[in-house]
Formats: structure tokens, C-alpha cells, sequence
């Protein structure tokens, strides 16, 4: 499978519309796991790289979960390829900057990835759509039970698995809620929730983890501790973590509603026109004004069944993606004229917003 049929089949997160729910974007669980007997990736030569590389495609082959799969070693990839990945979250940052002995394999449904050589041997995740943190830990323990029947393991009886990062001992599990969190960011919450947040051992981070800011009012939360604690444990509390969230969120959407309607609406309101009208946009005002409009469709404004379109867009908005449709890479001003006529011509056709929401019960 090509690249670019990879990216123009169905995706997890771009075309499954019955989990897109309110608030949780997505759900990924990430484990990371290195072989018996072999340097870590940072300090393995490249023939060793190589090596590791050939028996982790080998292993995952073998397992009926990665059937019919994207299978590329990043060398091969362009940097425009590699930016495309990065967006759908399929590859970190850290791998996409690799040059030798470093692979990714993602499923056809791209619930999957697999990246080899990045920290650690293998990095491997599962994305859902929507709230289902139980479903993402079921499907990748399965997938690492099925990888563990053709790898040995780092593996110690105290420790538990054996990590490049000492943060990743014990579990090796890394389970995440992308969040949509806009009224939160509103009025002036966010540094609160991150406190507390912080003070339950979880950490937020933005839209594309470590280091990257949370546009779109959108922010990943997950745990941070892995070690001394059982899987099915640190996915039960960061369940009841987000849980609470969700609820300061809608806490924060009904206030802002009350104090003032009309400023709230505004905003919702001159997203839309905006979306509609501009003709050039960066890539982080149009994640802003998307937000809005997706604040929108979660308040009745706008027909539920928007809400997977603005999903879609958040990802495909991106430099990389609009460049892909264009076949061709360009420079920032001139993917913000195309980014303004690719929503253009979304928007063209979006019905207008019904505020009706805002006075009934008030009359």
C-alpha cells in the first residue's frame, strides 16, 4: 500500500462517524517495548538498527491485526510524506527525524501504528474515535499479546518492561484523551484544570504532544506515571480524570451561556462568516475558528452530524495534507490562500447557524 492509497482510505479519525462524540476527539493507548539482547535505538549501531527493524516487520506480519498494512522505512519517505503522517498521528516528531533502521507500519483503517526505532524498539498504539479508552486498551493488549508470541521482550521480574526513558518503566503504557475544550479556554479555566490535573500524576500537552501548543482549544491528557501500577488501574483513574473534565467543561459551556449569550454566539457567528469568506487563513486561526464552529454544532446551532466534518478538517487543514491535495509543497503564505479556499468551498455550503437555542425557555 502507497502512501497516498493509505491516506485516501477510510480512516479512524477522519471518515468513522459513530463514536464522534462531544468533548473527546479521540482515545489512544501507546505501549513501549524493546527486544531482549539489543542496544536501545539510541545507542544501537546502524547495522544492529537494521536488524531490530527486520525482526519487528517480521513479528508484526505475523499478526492478524497488521493484515494488508502500510509498511515503509522512513528513509524512504519524503518530508512532505513524513509531515503527513505526523498530523494524522500516526508517527511522533522524533521518528519522522530519523535516518537509518527506523520503520512505521499503520494498519489500512489506520487504528494502528507501529513505529520501530524511535526511543524504543517499538512503539505501538491504537487510536479510537471518540471516548473509548477501554476499547483502545482491549485491541492494543490484544495486539501486543500476538507480538509477544514472536518477540522476546526486555523484561525484568522488578522493573517491568525496560525503557530508553526510565518515565516509561514498569507498563510502558501511555494512555491519552485528545479533548476539544473550548469553554474552558473561554473563560480562563485551562491553567486550573492543568493543575489539578497535574496534581492526579496525568500531564496535558497540546494537539501534537510535547512541545506543541493546543490549538483549536484542543489538548491531550494521559498519565504519567507507569510504573507500580497495573494497566487496567491507570486506565480506570485516567477514565475518572477525564470524566471530570467533560463535566467542567459543559460546566463552563452553561456559564458562559448565562453570563452572556450573545458575546458567545457572536464569536460562533463571525467563525462561520469568516470560514465562509476569508482567502487567507494560518493554520492556527483556522483551528481556532473550526473549534468555534464545533463549539457550535455541541450547543444545537448546528446539525449534529457536522461535527465528523469538523473532525475531518482539523486534520486535513494542515500543512501537510493541503499540500498533498495540491501535489505539490509551497510556502506558508501561499498555504494560507489555499487553506482559506479549501474551507471556502466546505463552508459554501454550510448551513447557516441556528441560535434559536439561546432564547428558548426565556420567552
Amino acid at each position: 500500500m502507497s502512501i497516498s492509497a493509505l491516506i485516501d482510505s477510510p480512516s479512524e479519525l477522519t471518515d468513522t462517524s459513530s463514536s464522534k462524540t462531544a468533548i473527546v476527539l479521540m482515545t489512544r493507548v501507546r505501549l513501549a517495548r524493546n527486544l531482549a539482547g539489543y542496544s536501545f535505538p539510541g545507542w544501537a549501531k546502524p547495522a544492529q538498527r537494521e536488524e531490530i527493524l527486520d525482526k519487528c516487520r517480521e513479528a508484526v506480519a505475523a499478526t492478524p491485526q497488521m493484515k494488508r498494512c502500510f509498511d515503509v522505512a522512513i528513509g524512504e519517505l519524503s518530508d512532505l510524506e513524513k509531515q503527513i503522517l505526523v498530523e494524522r498521528h500516526l508517527i511522533s516528531r522524533e521518528l519522522s527525524g530519523a535516518k537509518t533502521g527506523a520503520g512505521v507500519i499503520v494498519s489500512k483503517d489506520q487504528a494502528f501504528s507501529i513505529m520501530m526505532n524511535e526511543e524504543d524498539h517499538l512503539r505501538i498504539q491504537v487510536l479510537r474515535s471518540g471516548f473509548q479508552l477501554k476499547k483502545a486498551w482491549t485491541a492494543i493488549n490484544d495486539l501486543d499479546t500476538a507480538l509477544e508470541d514472536h518477540l522476546d521482550y526486555a523484561f525484568s521480574s522488578t522493573l517491568g518492561y525496560l525503557t530508553a526513558c526510565p518515565t516509561n518503566l514498569g507498563t510502558g503504557m501511555r494512555a491519552s484523551a485528545m479533548m476539544h475544550l473550548p469553554a474552558l479556554v473561554i473563560s480562563n479555566q485551562m491553567e486550573k484544570v492543568v493543575r489539578a490535573v497535574n496534581q492526579l500524576g496525568m500531564v496535558v500537552r497540546g494537539l501534537f504532544g510535547e512541545g506543541s501548543d493546543a490549538s483549536g482549544s484542543i489538548f491531550q491528557i494521559s498519565n504519567q506515571t507507569t510504573l507500580g501500577e497495573a494497566e487496567d488501574e491507570i486506565i480506570k483513574r485516567l477514565n475518572s480524570v477525564l470524566q471530570s473534565i467533560i463535566e467542567h467543561e459543559l460546566n463552563a459551556r452553561e456559564k458562559l451561556l448565562e453570563a452572556d449569550a450573545g458575546k458567545l454566539l457572536d464569536k460562533i457567528g463571525r467563525a462561520y462568516g469568516i470560514l465562509q469568506n476569508s482567502h487567507v487563513l494560518t493554520s492556527s486561526e483556522a483551528m481556532n475558528l473550526l473549534s468555534l464552529i464545533r463549539l457550535g454544532v455541541d450547543l444545537g446551532a448546528f446539525a449534529d452530524g457536522n461535527r465528523c466534518a469538523i473532525d475531518r478538517l482539523f486534520i486535513e487543514a494542515q500543512p501537510g495534507h493541503l499540500q498533498h491535495v495540491q501535489k505539490g509543497e509551497f510556502e506558508p503564505g501561499q498555504r494560507d490562500v489555499l487553506r482559506a479556499a479549501r474551507l471556502r468551498s466546505e463552508f459554501a455550503n454550510f448551513a447557516r447557524p441556528d441560535f434559536s437555542f439561546a432564547t428558548e425557555g426565556k420567552n
